[in-house]
């Protein structure tokens, strides 16, 4: 709305898809979206992700998306997926990106990494077996907030950690079953900012001791 030039980095996930839809429709040509994140699923109809599409719908604003699934099937495949024309520009567009917007999911069974079939039960099984809590933008993190060792994690289509390191990422998450993951993506010192309600707020707080 100032009419500032900017490149915003675009997450997925079911809160941010929630945002969107608030989204008062307005029309910008100083601003460009980018995804952060492969984010093709198996069954579309159950697709939360479809975040940046919706956004350029919303603002008329050019916005550059990566088709291809958020963790490819193999390591060998990731690298066949990124020599493709154009996913490699993207990620180059993503990688130098202003402003950093993302969920922030978790490594429970009901997740939904698991829920639209980006991940498998048993995938995410392991995960919580390494200590796995956090999940943000494709990496997993513990309750300390160090980055969990998993074999999805070689096979995803994102950002690596030293690129999302000292960004500026802005999470949007809430409700009770997200303060655990939210608390780890925190304590890893990744987030600028983080848009959340109050009762997510408070039990955030509850959990941290001071000092």
């Amino acid at each position: 709305e100032r009419g500032e030039q900017a490149l915003i980095g675009v997450g997925h996930g079911r809160t941010l898809a929630a945002c969107v839809e608030y989204l008062p429709r307005t029309t910008t040509d100083r601003i460009r979206f980018v995804s952060l994140l492969g984010g093709l699923t198996r069954k579309f109809s159950a697709n939360p992700h479809d975040v940046i599409h919706r956004l350029a719908e919303r603002t008329g604003a050019e916005a550059y998306v990566m088709p291809v699934p958020m963790f490819a099937n193999t390591a060998e495949d990731r690298i066949v997926l990124l020599g493709q024309k154009g996913i490699n520009e993207v990620f180059d567009l993503a990688r130098s990106a202003d402003l950093l917007f993302a969920g922030i999911g978790t490594a429970e069974r009901e997740a939904s990494l698991v829920a639209t079939g980006m991940i498998e039960k048993g995938e995410m099984e392991e995960i919580r077996r390494n200590g796995g809590v956090g999940e943000l933008l494709g990496h997993f993190f513990d309750e300390a907030g160090k980055a969990v060792a998993a074999t999805v994690s070689n096979r995803a289509l994102a950002l690596a950690r030293e690129d999302i390191a000292s960004r500026r990422i802005v999470a949007v998450a809430g409700g009770r079953i997200k303060v655990r993951a939210i608390k780890s993506v925190l304590e890893g010192r990744y987030l600028k900012g983080l848009i959340t309600d109050e009762r997510t707020a408070r039990s955030l707080v509850e959990e941290t001791p001071v000092g």
